[in-house]
């Protein structure tokens, strides 16, 4: 008998309930009771609403284990305080098909058959005017595109869903190729990009800030590319993938709607609550901003009313932060003092990181964190307390509170795509085709200039540059899911995920700190762990679909 993946592709409610959401134009104006399916589209606003819903699978990222952890905490950007979180699977080699964590599966395939049920049904529906129906149609181009990009860089090989599968449907299909996933991906991003009419968010209207545009779909692809060139799965080096990847980072940069926000404003890149960063042009594409303090609350130093301290950044990740003259602290001539540590370092440390002695506010308290042995924010009965010796600062806003008598909630989004990644993801394509030519430093030094870090030193070769890049990444993006990724598709894990993971151990003598890297715990990391494993139950279900190599 065929086996039917019912829960993938099942009947769903053809309008869902959005009751408890204001998330801009994802708020429905109307309440009715039952619609037919039929009705649907024979009714303009029911045709937008309808699409409006394919938004709503968008991975927000800020709790994937449903206690406020970040996928950081499974890289060396992290650790988690909370010693009982699921995240740690990924760490302590239990990940597999019957421990898993992230689960999207079904609901990345349900997105998808919003995005393909509207792109069947709408060319005979009602909208007016009918001049909508080709940028309402990009539009969910761009849904199908990203939900499968978000299969492909967690399970490799995935089935493509391209059509809409009916329930009684035999759907034991095997998975497709790479190359076909790929191609299906930037077919998709192409289509939405010539048929969105809005280049950037801020070409739509205000009341539709938020949807797909050209350069949203002009990110995908870039990123889609990149990692299809990567060493994960360009096992020979074509360059010609490397040179698609540059192309595609190349005409978003040329369509000149999005840039860098200022050094000023870079640290409100998340925080929609002011109108001056609201939708800014460094974002090119990110969920529905929601108003919520959680993100302050889970991650805030524990000696902050409220602050659980879940997201611990770890020493690996702070000594990959250059001194301010450019230079690593590993360089005997950089001026890195171990017992001063966080002295003239790359201003970007101390925006996304809380250490020792770093000013922090929530509401109206503002003080400097304490995180030595006994400190204010590492108080050994809390089990709370920082693992690492830091706490998290990128994405929080001081103006948050979150203790039981005044709450503040701030309006943010999780952010896919911003301008800076397009420049790496520029820089990183383009060496690798031709060496460090002066396009590949114009694109890195702009994002170190707007950190206010010194440009790269001239003459470096094609391998310092890849490494500078890759630091650059590793420094600029971390907390946004990047390195998680970047060092499995560049077949890096067992460097960097395999073994332990430091903190600073900070004691405090009279008024004499010193600072010391301890080993917090140690991770394991094999070869199967480039790609997530396949949840037993869809194996037992679909076996075609075979389990992902290394899981069995």
């Amino acid at each position: 008998m065929k086996k039917q993946l019912h829960h993938i592709y099942g009947a769903m409610l053809l309008l869902m309930a959005l009751s408890g959401c204001s998330k801009d134009f994802f708020e429905p104006s109307y309440t009715e009771g039952p619609i037919t399916e039929e009705s649907i589209w024979i009714t303009d606003r029911r045709v937008r609403e309808y699409l409006n819903q394919g938004y709503n699978y968008l991975l927000g990222r800020y709790n994937v284990d449903n206690a406020g952890a970040l996928l950081a905490s499974a890289s060396d950007e992290a650790v988690n305080s909370n010693l009982n979180s699921s995240i740690n699977i990924i760490n302590n080699g239990t990940w597999g098909p019957l421990r898993t964590i992230d689960e999207q599966y079904t609901n990345l395939y349900t997105g998808l058959r919003v995005a393909n049920v509207f792109l069947e049904k709408s060319p005979t529906s009602t909208i007016y005017p009918v001049s909508d129906l080709t940028g309402l149609r990009g539009e969910a181009f761009f849904l199908r595109a990203m939900y499968h990009f978000e299969l492909f860089k967690r399970y490799g090989q995935i089935v493509l869903a391209n059509r809409s599968f009916e329930v009684g449907e035999d759907l034991n299909l095997p998975r497709n190729s790479v190359d076909d996933v790929v191609k299906s991906i930037t077919t998709d991003c192409d289509s939405a990009i010539n048929q969105i009419p809005a280049a950037s968010t801020r070409d739509w209207d205000a009341a539709n800030y938020g949807r797909a545009t050209k350069a949203a779909g002009m990110a995908l692809k870039a990123k889609a590319l990149l990692i299809y060139a990567s060493p994960l799965y360009n096992t020979v080096n074509d360059l010609t993938r490397w040179q698609n990847a540059a192309n595609a980072a190349k005409a978003l940069i040329d369509l000149n709607k999005h840039g860098l926000l200022s050094a000023t404003d870079y640290p409100n890149l998340w925080d929609y609550t002011n109108t001056a960063t609201s939708y800014n042009r460094e974002v090119i594409f990110a969920t529905p901003a929601g108003s919520i303090n959680t993100i302050e609350s889970n991650n805030a130093p524990i000696g902050f009313t409220g602050g659980l301290g879940r997201t611990n950044p770890t020493q690996d990740l702070v000594d990959a932060f250059e001194m301010r003259n450019g230079k690593p602290i590993t360089d005997p001539t950089s001026g890195y003092n171990p017992q001063n540590p966080y002295l003239n370092r790359d201003t970007r440390l101390n925006q996304f990181i809380v250490y020792n002695g770093a000013s922090f506010k929530t509401g109206s308290l503002t003080r400097n964190v304490e995180t030595f042995d006994g400190g204010l924010d590492n108080v050994l009965t809390n089990v709370n307390s920082t693992k690492s010796g830091y706490y998290l600062r990128k994405f929080l806003s001081g103006n948050a509170t979150y203790n039981v008598t005044t709450i503040t909630n701030v309006r943010r989004p999780w952010v896919f795509f911003r301008y800076a990644e397009t420049l790496l993801i520029y820089a990183e394509a383009l060496n690798e085709v031709s060496g460090p030519t002066q396009p590949v430093y114009d694109a890195v030094n702009a994002v170190r200039v707007r950190a206010q870090m010194p440009a790269l030193p001239a003459g470096l070769s094609q391998t310092d540059m890849r490494e500078r890049i890759r630091n650059e990444r590793r420094v600029e993006l971390c907390f946004e899911e990047q390195r998680f990724y970047d060092v499995r598709r560049w077949k890096q894990g067992e460097t960097y995920f395999n073994g332990p993971v430091r903190g600073m151990k900070i004691t405090k003598s009279g008024t004499t700190l010193n600072y010391t890297p301890f080993v917090i715990e140690n991770r394991v990391f094999s070869a199967k762990n480039y790609l997530y494993p396949l949840q037993q139950s869809e194996i037992d279900k679909a076996d075609k679909l075979k389990q992902n190599p290394g899981y069995n």
